[in-house]
């Protein structure tokens, strides 16, 4: 099930402690319940995957087409669809949900998410620039980028040039996140540290796609307290 994945919501940030005295800091998701709205073969498409939808919607907001989609498929409307290839489509069954417990032993995910938008910025501050110096002619541009273009040939701004403009507000990804701990009843992820994007964001969480070997910090707190219980060797 892990080649899925589901859509949170970002509830905000609070801290897990553990017996050891140590002090974690944890982002909280309310996670969604994922539904199968099509089971792809690949006998029809070429490759084998499922499309799942995430959140509800009203029917008034719908357009004709996607209605006929749903009523096609007999299950009620979704805000997302998502389609995601899978090994193996005979996991899969159109109707199923999924939730929280499809990351039941998994230690480290990747979350996508969009960034807090923060307007028009300079390029000190988007870019981290050094700004001009403070003396020998600079007049009242201490902060800006300095030049921008060449010569006459070419006598253009390449594209991607570091200047100031939009700040924020574009899709990040973090890769292996610990999950801390996980509440079924409630439907709530407690992940590791801060994810980009502001309160009440769509956070898209999925299995780590990298192989990851570190240990968590209840595997380290464990290896800790097993030290401190095996006698050291006496010195000779």
């Amino acid at each position: 099930m892990s080649e899925i994945a589901l859509i949170g919501k970002k509830i905000g940030m609070t801290r897990e402690f553990y017996k050891s005295g140590q002090l974690v800091p944890v982002t909280v998701l309310k996670m969604e319940k994922a539904r199968v709205i099509q089971v792809i073969d690949e006998k029809n498409r070429g490759y084998k995957a499922v499309q799942l939808g995430y959140g509800k919607i009203k029917n008034s907001k719908l357009t004709k087409a996607m209605k006929g989609y749903f009523a096609k498929k007999n299950t009620e409307a979704k805000k997302k669809l998502k389609e995601y290839r899978v090994m193996d489509t005979e996991l899969y069954k159109e109707g199923n949900e999924f939730g929280l417990e499809i990351f039941k032993d998994i230690k480290f995910v990747d979350t996508k998410s969009k960034t807090i938008g923060k307007g028009f910025a300079g390029a000190m501050k988007r870019h981290n620039f050094g700004g001009l110096r403070a003396t020998h002619g600079v007049s009242i541009s201490h902060r800006s980028h300095g030049s921008t273009g060449q010569r006459q040939d070419p006598g253009k701004v390449f594209k991607g040039k570091k200047m100031a403009g939009h700040m924020g507000d574009k899709l990040r990804t973090m890769q292996n996140i610990e999950i801390i701990k996980t509440d079924l009843e409630n439907e709530l992820l407690y992940l590791k540290g801060s994810i980009p994007g502001s309160k009440n964001s769509e956070i898209l969480v999925k299995q780590s796609v990298k192989n990851i070997q570190k240990k968590t910090i209840q595997e380290k707190i464990k290896i800790a307290e097993e030290a401190k219980k095996t006698p050291d060797k006496k010195k000779k």
